[in-house]
């Protein structure tokens, strides 16, 4: 056979086995698209998992889980997505750890607040998952109440009760709007359906009560809660202006040493204690009654903890701003200006409220007392 016949039958030798090699691997492109269509169709159809099951990654998220306090509420994306108008901006009425909060109007006319976390947080569902469990547990006047919540890869939704008056910060740091109008913030609208008016001495005081008494009550429980972020805009307001602390995103229980080591220092700049700035990442009871001691100062000057105040011209901490004016015993001037000076107002009470703030947030943990005594200091304060 001459060399010019073997080049053909080379040739066709090559292409042969080019086109069975080309065969192979489409065949195995289709068979492993098949398997992926077939599990993304099991994943679909798959039955809700139990809700008492709260994964801790992202690689366990459930696929489709609900849960409702009350059996007559039925939680669905269909039904929060309806009630909140596809997540409107109009309809958000706070801006909480990891996401918006919604007012929303379910079809059984009740009306909830909607958390909708986001979905690219980095520590979103761990948040949830520990909000879901430390809330769901909880039963105090002074305390949120979670009524369900929803869950689908990615998206968390929690339901909880609607606080009618919004957060305290809003209270102590916003204008007051025009009745039934949106605030713009960064583009996004918050519903307002109130007139908001500077709060007095006596609600100032009663909104403090409230959360000490919460945390009175989480402190003492079997196993003690440590909210680790106390602060304005994670206490909520009802039409009686009584104080609902929210979002437990970053809480945890005490083991039997009544302390928590965590791998990350939690809390809001101003309101985290000293020893998370030297470095310590220990969490018990102490640390919150750092916090509340900062809302208190914060509460009755209005004055945010993350910015300077003037003192003789020098910029001061907000805790270290509240010790000197107590040893200069010039505490009515630390008083709100947007404090009405009512007939009655005693410099007495003034005065002891900020002896107790300035309790709260010693620089030692050792220095500091615990919330049953807050409580019993705070009720038993002159009006």
């Amino acid at each position: 056979m001459d060399h010019a016949a073997l080049a053909v039958l080379a040739a066709i030798a090559s292409f042969f086995v080019v086109t069975v090699i080309l065969a192979a691997i489409i065949l195995i492109c289709q068979h492993r698209k098949t398997t992926q269509t077939r599990r993304n169709n099991q994943i679909r159809t798959r039955p809700l998992r139990n809700p008492n099951h709260y994964p801790t990654s992202s690689s366990s998220l459930p696929v489709d889980a609900s849960w409702s306090w009350d059996p007559n509420l039925k939680i669905s994306m269909e039904e929060l997505s309806r009630a909140t108008k596809n997540f409107s901006n109009t309809l958000i009425v706070g801006d909480g750890s990891f996401g918006y909060v919604y007012k929303a109007s379910l079809s059984t006319g009740a009306t909830v607040a909607v958390k909708k976390l986001s979905p690219d947080a980095f520590q979103g569902f761990r948040e949830f998952a520990a909000e879901m469990e430390t809330l769901s547990k909880l039963r105090h006047h002074n305390i949120v109440k979670i009524l369900g919540y929803w869950a689908s890869g990615a998206e968390r939704l929690l339901v909880y009760e609607f606080i009618e008056k919004g957060n305290l910060d809003q209270w102590l740091h916003e204008s007051s709007p025009t009745s039934s109008s949106t605030h713009q913030n960064d583009e996004v609208s918050i519903s307002i359906d109130f007139i908001r008016s500077p709060l007095p001495w006596e609600t100032r005081v009663k909104i403090i009560r409230g959360v000490a008494h919460g945390l009175c009550y989480l402190h003492g429980l079997e196993k003690p809660i440590i909210h680790r972020d106390i602060k304005a805009s994670n206490v909520l307001l009802d039409s009686e202006f009584e104080a609902h602390i929210a979002d437990f995103g970053l809480a945890r229980r005490m083991d039997k040493s009544h302390s928590h080591v965590s791998t990350q220092v939690a809390g809001t700049i101003g309101y985290m204690p000293p020893e998370y700035r030297d470095g310590s990442n220990v969490a018990n009871p102490k640390v919150d009654v750092y916090s509340f001691g900062v809302l208190m100062i914060e509460t009755v000057s209005g004055h945010r903890p993350n910015l300077a105040v003037k003192l003789e011209g020098n910029d001061i901490g907000l805790v270290n701003w509240a010790r000197k004016m107590k040893e200069r015993n010039t505490e009515l001037e630390m008083l709100d200006g947007n404090i009405p000076r009512e007939e009655g107002l005693k410099e007495e009470s003034v005065r002891e409220y900020v002896r107790i703030a300035c309790m709260c947030t010693g620089e030692l943990q050792k220095d500091r007392p615990e919330m049953p005594e807050v409580v019993k200091l705070l009720d038993s304060m002159p009006l």
